[in-house]
């Protein structure tokens, strides 16, 4: 239990030696700084990253069972696919390789055949639509639309007509209706037809290579994909097509924490050597205090409260000015071309449950490496204390 008279004498000590208690202050305050405003871009970067590449994907991927090439009864597959709790979109694919052929240039490829309404419940591809239309797959015959990067590689635009081949299909010549940006490597190898021109191109009936799925969570795409794997399908959630994503951002979030975590104890550790500071230049009146009857116990916790204050002031400091830098700031733009997964500009997002934590951690840790200093203090002999000068 703190006691007032010792909550009094820590303030008084903190207060008669104002330079070095706010060169302290200062020393944890920038350290947490740092910390706040490179969480609140850890952060940024992390809903960047699930919104240029989770927000863009499928989050369950179900395939043909073992030894099949193809899902055939897959209109009552998708139903009961649509009917489990908190999938909000579903699309059968039907996918197979092809040669692009456009005046003299030519780029291997993926053609997709999909139902526009279902596919776009999945992936949102006509948000990036960027020139035409992406429901004119449904109304115009042996169209096709293509990624920007591929447009550009096969120097096609909209209206053109491109040639497309591959060994055991059918040659189809496809106009180009639609061009999208997603901001994705998908922009390069993915072009998109309907599904029945996609059967007459690769020669087949009415059958399917992949189910797309998508959950208004992504965090229960898992639960989704066990629930599908017991229909006899085999289906992965995006964790698992995916893990470069998650240990990109485990590798991240711990190199950050790490370092700046170490920034905070070099800082805690000026506190450190401003209480031994202290100890010595208050051995008198240390000595004098357990002379007057004060215990060992109440001589500890002044000056563990002392490291306490001045680590919960740097704290409260550092956290006002990294999100004010943060908020202030916005984003963070590259400037050199794009980033990883196509992001180019990362935002600050400073969270209160982010300063609140950082706070509370940096008061802990300033209360325990002010325990040694203060045990110090509180071992002194009180008569040898009081005949030092």
């Amino acid at each position: 239990m703190i006691s007032v008279y010792e909550l009094f004498i820590a303030l008084r000590h903190l207060t008669s030696r104002r330079r070095q208690t706010i060169f302290s202050v200062l020393a944890v305050g920038l350290a947490v700084m740092l910390l706040v405003w490179s969480q609140a871009m850890m952060v940024g970067f992390t809903e960047e990253m699930y919104s240029k590449t989770v927000d863009r994907m499928a989050h369950v991927t179900v395939e043909p069972q073992e030894d099949e090439d193809y899902i055939h009864l897959y209109h009552k597959l998708t139903e009961d696919i649509r009917a489990i709790d908190g999938v909000v979109g579903v699309s059968p694919v039907l996918a197979g390789p092809a040669t692009f052929e456009y005046k003299d240039k030519n780029k291997n490829a993926v053609l997709q055949g999909i139902r526009v309404d279902a596919h776009d419940s999945v992936l949102h591809i006509n948000d990036d639509i960027v020139e035409g239309r992406f429901r004119d797959l449904e109304v115009s015959s042996n169209s096709v639309v293509v990624g920007d990067a591929l447009a550009e590689k096969l120097d096609v635009e909209i209206g053109d007509s491109i040639d497309a081949s591959f060994p055991e299909a059918n040659p189809a010549a496809l106009k180009v209706v639609g061009i999208y940006d997603s901001g994705t490597p998908l922009d390069e190898t993915l072009a998109i037809t309907s599904q029945s021109t996609a059967q007459g191109f690769l020669d087949v009936s009415d059958v399917i290579t992949t189910i797309l799925v998508r959950g208004d969570d992504r965090e229960q795409a898992w639960a989704i994909s066990e629930k599908i794997d017991a229909m006899g399908y085999p289906a992965s959630c995006w964790k698992e097509t995916n893990p470069e994503i998650i240990q990109t951002l485990k590798l991240e979030g711990t190199s950050n924490a790490v370092m700046l975590g170490l920034i905070i104890i070099i800082a805690s550790f000026g506190i450190v050597s401003t209480l031994f500071m202290a100890v010595m230049e208050k051995t008198k009146e240390i000595g004098m205090l357990m002379a007057m009857g004060v215990p060992r116990r109440s001589i500890m916790m002044i000056f563990v409260m002392e490291s306490g204050i001045l680590g919960l002031l740097g704290a409260v400091l550092g956290v006002a000015l990294g999100a004010g830098l943060a908020i202030r700031m916005g984003s963070y733009t590259y400037e050199m071309g794009e980033a990883m997964a196509g992001i180019t500009t990362i935002p600050f997002v400073v969270r209160a449950q982010d300063a609140a934590i950082i706070v509370l951690f940096t008061f802990l840790l300033n209360l325990i490496t002010g325990i040694y200093p203060a045990s110090r203090a509180s071992k002194l002999d009180p008569v040898e204390a009081i005949g030092r000068v």
